[in-house]
């Protein structure tokens, strides 16, 4: 432990978190000017610029998730002081990323040590969920950064902190509140498995911190009359419950509503009681946990690891993370697997961001405990999740995990700049998140707003129902909605099809050029990258008026 003492004097906290910084911003530069994706179009961007502009916690450009306000407040503090653009937006949570990952360092090299901190660093780094949200105005990354700071209070002991992280996450996100809850069951629980985990150091692939125990949480294997009842001890844990219950309260009394709009909370919580997608959902879950975007070679390696006696060191097993702490990571990683397969009608995998790191620093922890070359085993994963990046998976996924969200950014940035310049008066036909993009022009994508006419999506049945309307709309823009590898593994099966259909919002959108003969348009643009499409229909009765005017300028 003192090797990492001396290495932390050498390289202060500051100096760590500006090197995380300065290199992610290097590999960000390519993105740092994009417009508003998905999500950040939808709601994050417009609630933190209601903030900026009134000061309002609640927003009204947007319904209100009921979200807590401190990312959204970070934002606008950001554009107050550097001003609104998308590459502040960008920087700024390019912050708050380095900030996480400067959590994940510190931790890991508490409850392990450097080489294990190094590694589970780059990893966690180069991992295509937190690459690709690491300068996306999402919440997930900055529940996931107080999530690690709360974790290395904890297992410091220092309660008071533990709170303070743990309260401040919670107001980042009201799910961070599993973690601190996971916590406390775990203390309460853990007296009770006491005196048959009293083992030998040989035992398992786990040790104990450098150094004596400190007394208080975590309590794990303390005799079972230790601290069971020991409230001033756990209780802590629960302060973060205060913070919520306030902004809730505050929400309820602003807005009639506790946990956002109905529409809302049908969609993430009502929605989503079905025994049989609950488990299909934890399924995901813990895919999304071991083995999501090439992340199973580790989680193999560290399987196959385990079969090794542990490696010598000066004629000592190399360390493990102690079984107390790993029990601790695993009650949270428990906590959101199970939670997040409940609740969330979207089964998006940066949910589970603030427990995927977790998962890193254990198996990279015990490959060096019993890999001999464990340095290139952890390279090979971290060139898995380079690839991952790049080459999307043979399965649908959200084009949110890896750079597939740049192609959609960029698609739609060509799409509509088309019909914003040959088309300026034109009424639109189109589906969100575009209809925001093209009605929103502090979003990136157009210059003025254009009047937009909504669809729900582009499956065969809603675009019927719209051609029967098409005197509402002038011109169609088109595109995918969701990503379609082009040899699925799943999609034979029939049932699978069925289930992703009917608990996961699953549908085929109809191509530019079949959705153009079903509107009875003419397809003037599109555009394909990588599995994805865009493209832009005219109606024949704005076809007819160009006509007319070519016509009445020859006649001139």
């Amino acid at each position: 432990m003192a090797g990492d003492i001396d290495w932390r004097r050498r390289f202060p906290i500051a100096l760590i978190f500006a090197l995380f910084f300065a290199v992610l911003l290097a590999l960000h530069t390519p993105l740092l000017h994009l417009p508003y994706f998905w999500d950040e179009a939808g709601y994050y961007v417009p609630a933190a610029r209601d903030l900026l502009l009134t000061g309002t916690l609640i927003p009204f450009s947007t319904l209100s998730n009921a979200h807590p306000p401190l990312v959204m407040a970070y934002l606008a503090l950001a554009w107050k002081i550097l001003g609104y653009a998308p590459v502040v937006t960008r920087a700024a949570m390019l912050e708050i990323a380095a900030f996480s990952l400067l959590g994940v360092f510190r931790l890991a090299q508490r409850v392990a040590n450097t080489e294990v901190a190094v590694a589970s660093t780059i990893c966690t780094a180069l991992y295509p969920v937190f690459f690709a949200q690491s300068s996306l105005a999402h919440l997930d990354l900055a529940v996931a950064g107080l999530t690690f700071w709360g974790l290395l209070a904890y297992v410091e002991n220092r309660r008071w902190a533990t709170a303070i992280w743990f309260s401040l996450a919670v107001l980042a996100k009201e799910t961070a509140i599993l973690a601190p809850l996971a916590l406390f069951a775990w203390e309460l629980i853990a007296p009770f498995f006491a005196p048959p985990l009293v083992i030998p150091s040989e035992a398992g692939d786990l040790g104990s911190l450098p150094g004596p125990r400190k007394p208080g949480f975590p309590v794990a294997f303390a005799s079972r009359n230790d601290s069971t009842k020991n409230w001033s001890k756990i209780g802590p844990l629960l302060i973060p419950l205060l913070p919520l219950g306030l902004w809730y309260a505050y929400h309820y009394a602003r807005t009639g509503f506790i946990f956002g709009n109905p529409e809302f909370f049908r969609y993430n919580v009502q929605a989503t009681m079905q025994p049989l997608r609950v488990v299909l959902a934890l399924g995901l879950r813990m895919w999304q946990v071991l083995g999501y975007l090439n992340l199973y070679p580790l989680t193999l390696a560290a399987l196959f690891a385990m079969w090794l006696p542990p490696l010598c060191d000066d004629g000592e097993d190399r360390k493990r993370i102690s079984l107390d702490v790993q029990f601790s990571f695993l009650a949270v990683i428990a906590a959101y697997v199970i939670a997040m397969a409940v609740v969330g009608g979207a089964v998006l995998a940066r949910y589970m961001l603030p427990v995927v790191p977790l998962v890193i620093l254990v198996f990279v922890s015990t490959l060096r405990r019993r890999v001999r070359m464990w340095r290139g085993v952890v390279a090979i994963v971290a060139l898995g999740f380079v690839a991952a990046l790049f080459v999307n998976p043979p399965y649908g996924f959200s084009i949110e995990d890896n750079l597939a969200y740049r192609n959609y950014i960029v698609l739609h940035q060509h799409a509509e700049e088309f019909v914003e310049a040959r088309y300026p008066m034109a009424r639109v036909l189109t589906a969100w998140p575009a209809s925001d993009e093209l009605s929103r022009p502090y979003l990136g994508y157009v210059t003025r707003p254009m009047r937009v006419f909504r669809i729900e999506d582009f499956r065969v049945e809603h675009l019927m129902a719209a051609a029967d309307l098409r005197s509402n709309f002038d011109v169609a823009l088109v595109f995918s909605t969701k990503y379609e590898p082009p040899h699925p593994w799943f999609e034979r099966w029939r049932t699978w099809r069925r289930w992703k259909t009917e608990f996961f919002g699953y549908h085929r959108d109809v191509p530019p050029a079949a959705a153009a003969q079903i509107l009875g348009g003419r397809l003037v643009y599109s555009d394909l990258r990588a599995g994805q499409w865009v493209g832009v229909i005219e109606m024949e009765q704005v076809e007819e008026a160009r006509m007319g005017h070519s016509l009445v300028a020859e006649r001139k």
